[in-house]
């Protein structure tokens, strides 16, 4: 509650609504940005993906889904379509038949420069009139939320066992 004697609900506050309507709009712009640079058939979420891949590819599918927090269902679609398109590969790991490493081709190597203009780009809407003190504690209250997230989520699964 709110701290205070009546039984008056707290204002309903909107940062996660106004977030995910963030992701939604930034996701069809950052998708025709990427169409306007020529890059057809990577979604925004696909390009997630192939984010953390150009970070250090020849990671488990595990560690990959860790970081893009995408559901294992989820990434497995995604990495099936993107493997279809010649994006990248699965690989057993060296030494351990039963661990699978994703890697990244040529053809999705030399995509990277463009979308990462793309990403430049978007950074410069998204920050457009914002002062860097501004950025920083937005971007330090963004960190905050999720690690409340991850823990709720974390908690969740311990006490779903």
């Amino acid at each position: 509650m709110n701290g205070s004697t009546d039984n008056r609900p707290q204002r309903l506050r909107e940062g996660g609504l106004l977030v995910s309507k963030i992701h939604q709009l930034s996701g069809r712009v950052f998708a025709r940005k990427l169409r306007e640079h020529g890059i057809e058939k990577i979604n925004p979420a696909q390009g997630r993906i192939l984010f953390v891949l150009w970070q250090g590819d020849g990671i488990s599918i595990q560690e990959l889904a860790r970081r893009t927090s995408l559901g294992k269902s989820t990434l497995t679609s995604m990495l099936d379509r993107l493997e279809r398109a010649g994006e990248l590969k699965r690989v057993p790991a060296a030494g351990d038949r039963r661990k699978t490493l994703i890697r990244l081709t040529e053809k999705d190597r030399n995509m990277r420069d463009t979308y990462d203009r793309v990403s430049i780009e978007m950074t410069d809407l998204y920050y457009a009139g914002f002062r860097q003190a501004e950025i920083d504690a937005f971007e330090g209250a963004l960190a905050r939320i999720l690690t409340n997230l991850e823990r709720a989520e974390r908690l969740g699964a311990e006490n779903s066992k």
